[in-house]
């Protein structure tokens, strides 16, 4: 991929695979997986960790990684306005992924919110991903405004049941002016691979690796994965097809008649 790099508002970044550092048994794992996986960028929860620059801090530790803030557990526009502040005064990055749930029970976004605070963040001065629903209309709602990419769930985040609406994500690439990264719901490499051969520009996941048994292995897999993916549908798949057809000739067969 070092050829055709993930670009995102006209940074270039090495891989398409964007890994999150919530949830991991402990902080070497979590650093043992990023070294696995080698993520474009790893996403940090701003709400949810201390910004503290004392020593195991995790910004500390995730220092040598791009990083992405992310407006976790905010539900209104002010509080997200003032987390991605936060983020950009704490980290020194204007990028922010942008989160506003309006579901507890399937953590699904609340559209009407992001496509406000989509609005006010752009017009701030931030480099604006947005978490949306699988939805092709919000998608290019939130890329009209201004979203340097859309980050529609493939399903419910942390249920691990992949791509529940291939068709969706499909529309969303092929209605979408900007960078589509799938975010939410994979479970396993072949979840990873679906999204990049449907044509994503990348993959964001966090529970995948986080929650698997052996979690640098599984990042291993994930950035495997991603790769093979996206090689795949940059090659192009052969049609499907309703009955057999040989590879090899039919025709001048030894002892054919």
């Amino acid at each position: 991929m070092r050829d055709d790099p993930l670009t995102i508002a006209e940074k270039i970044f090495p891989s398409r695979l964007l890994l999150g550092s919530g949830g991991y048994p402990n902080r070497q794992v979590l650093l043992d997986a990023l070294r696995e996986g080698a993520p474009a960028m790893v996403t940090v929860a701003i709400r949810r960790i201390s910004l503290e620059a004392y020593a195991e801090s995790l910004i500390d530790v995730l220092a040598g990684y791009v990083l992405l803030p992310n407006t976790a557990g905010c539900a209104s526009v002010r509080d997200a306005r003032l987390t991605a502040e936060l983020g950009r005064e704490a980290l020194g990055t204007d990028w922010v992924k942008l989160e506003l749930i309006g579901d507890r029970e399937t953590q699904y976004p609340d559209i009407e919110l992001l496509l406000k605070a989509t609005d006010e963040l752009v017009r701030a001065g931030f480099t604006v991903l947005p978490y949306a629903n699988d939805d092709p209309v919000s998608c290019r709602k939130l890329a009209d405004l201004g979203a340097a990419a859309v980050m529609p769930l493939g399903s419910p985040i942390g249920t691990g049941l992949g791509i529940i609406n291939p068709y969706a994500i499909a529309r969303i690439i092929a209605t979408c002016p900007v960078p589509v990264i799938l975010d939410a719901g994979i479970g396993t490499a072949s979840d990873a691979a679906q999204a990049m051969e449907l044509g994503c520009a990348g993959v964001l996941l966090n529970s995948a690796v986080a929650g698997a048994e052996d979690p640098p292995r599984m990042a291993r897999a994930m950035r495997l994965a991603v790769e093979a993916g996206y090689c795949a549908h940059r090659a192009g798949r052969i049609p499907k097809r309703t009955q057999a057809e040989p590879s090899s000739p039919q025709l001048g067969l030894v002892g054919g008649g």
